[in-house]
């Protein structure tokens, strides 16, 4: 149990290590890519070459390679029957991909991706494969690993796609260095977990990883339907250049979620797999610790960047993105909901599968109708409201209700939100008052940005305290207990 408990605490530290390493990178080269060779046109481009890749990563291994983080026994028995379906599944998506391409992108009202989307989606075949050994690492909480791999992949997309984009490729100079990174990457991942790529075939074997995975896929898809269906919605409605203003905003806004929620996510899955049989109450305490610390990580981003949202854009990006200003301020509220339901729905995904498909169908199927609507009668800052409309009023309850369902008490997940929330509104007065009087710039918003984090800190600091003495009176943390609140528990 208590080697179990350090692994999982080891893996988080390096999962927020990997994840804080390639966010400033790929902030700094957003920045210089921003500036200096893309507008909002081809931003928009870009944003529907994500989009379609996103849709067709999300099904197109049919959630098999989950199985290697879940299943008991020796993976090593059923992997190359993984790799075999993940591989020939993901080659038949891009097959259709690549012939609907123009129509797909004529659809998102941006034809001019059509090339893109074809170069772009290769990684679907790239990721069907990487999936195998890459689960091996999730299983085994060898995060290092993949910290070096991840940051390797970084690096040649990045240098890769700033040298085409110098060279004058334009756009598509998105799709060159994103291809040679996902490449670089999947020989990382296999060296990292030699002999997991090996193709083999058993029927039976085949046919339960189907009956495991699809119900995930399929939530997997709804998710990112839930994620994307704004970028569609833009990008139809008020075409490429607003879709590149919208990208530029949510971008921002799910800094909180990138930063905090895939730390956690890289280990929560195998962490709340582990706890999954174990007695209701320690389901529930190891949940609302990991919920309590991604909630308190969270805040204090959303605050600043809604607060502060015009002068860090012009700073950041220049005058020519200042349009992202007023949709970032809905969107950041969005971002918090999305880090605190992505970390239930790992949760509820080890027990209760099917009902969260229900739940993703009616987030998705409850943003249709809202966005469109706001849309056609606000624009760009009406589709970031509705995205926060629809998900605190009918989206968080139902996640509510589900983890209640499953014995965790809903006081306990209001409570844990208590502090880090009055301590964001203080921080928010902060940082108004401190760039009111001191205005945008570095100077203006480094002072606003410390004066508000020192505001948040007597707030969160009780919370971190108590997780840690009340871990160290018992000398464990309870097994599986994922991501941040393992790696609170063991501050060495």
């Amino acid at each position: 149990m208590t080697d179990l408990n350090r692994r999982v605490a080891t893996a988080a530290r390096w999962s927020l290590i990997n994840t804080i390493v390639r966010r400033i990178g790929t902030f700094a080269s957003g920045v210089v890519l921003a500036r200096l060779f893309f507008g909002p046109y081809e931003w928009g481009l870009y944003a529907v070459g994500l989009l379609v890749l996103a849709m067709l990563l999300s099904l197109n291994e049919m959630g098999v390679s989950l199985a290697l983080v879940r299943w008991e026994g020796d993976i090593r028995r059923f992997a190359p029957t993984v790799l075999t379906l993940s591989t020939l599944s993901s080659t038949a998506f891009y097959v259709v991909l690549y012939f609907s391409a123009p129509t797909v992108a004529r659809l998102l009202g941006s034809p001019d991706a059509t090339t893109m989307l074809r170069v772009l989606c290769l990684s679907v075949i790239i990721d069907g494969i990487a999936c195998v050994p890459l689960g091996q690492l999730n299983r085994e909480f060898q995060q290092f690993r993949r910290t070096v791999v991840d940051i390797l992949n970084f690096a040649v997309n990045t240098g890769a796609t700033i040298a085409f984009a110098a060279a004058g490729v334009g756009a598509m100079s998105f799709a060159w260095g994103s291809l040679a990174g996902n490449l670089v990457a999947l020989v990382g991942f296999g060296l990292c977990a030699p002999g997991m790529l090996r193709f083999g075939w058993n029927r039976d074997q085949a046919r339960q990883l189907i009956r495991y995975g699809l119900p995930l896929a399929s939530a997997s898809l709804l998710t990112l339907g839930i994620v994307n269906v704004d970028s569609v919605v833009v990008g139809s409605v008020l075409g490429p250049a607003a879709l590149g203003i919208y990208a530029m905003a949510f971008n921002m806004s799910s800094w909180p979620v990138r930063m905090v929620s895939e730390t956690a996510r890289r280990v929560s899955f195998a962490g709340f797999s582990r706890l999954a049989d174990s007695a209701p109450a320690e389901f529930a305490s190891g949940f609302v610790r990991a919920f309590t610390l991604v909630i308190a990580a969270a805040v204090p981003i959303c605050v600043v960047l809604g607060v502060l949202a015009e002068p860090i854009i012009t700073f950041v990006y220049g005058d020519q993105w200042a349009a992202a200003a007023l949709p970032l301020q809905f969107l950041v509220g969005l971002g918090l909901l999305r880090t605190a339901v992505e970390l239930a729905y790992d949760c509820l995904a080890t027990r209760v599968r099917k009902t969260l498909m229900l739940m993703q169908a009616w987030w998705l199927f409850s943003l249709i109708p809202v966005l469109l609507l706001f849309a056609h009668r606000w624009g760009v800052p009406g589709v970031g409201a509705g995205q926060l409309v629809v998900a605190a009023l009918l989206v968080a309850p139902v996640f509510l209700v589900a983890l209640v369902r499953l014995g965790i008490p809903a006081g306990q997940i209001l409570l844990a939100c208590v502090r880090p929330l009055l301590g964001g509104v203080a921080m928010g007065a902060v940082a108004w008052a401190a760039h009111h009087w001191l205005g945008g710039g570095f100077v203006g918003l480094t002072v606003a940005g410390l004066a508000a984090l020192a505001a948040y800190v007597p707030f969160v600091l009780p919370i971190v305290k108590r997780l840690r003495s009340g871990m160290a009176g018992t000398d464990e943390v309870p097994a599986g207990e994922p991501a941040l609140a393992a790696a609170a528990a063991d501050p060495s």
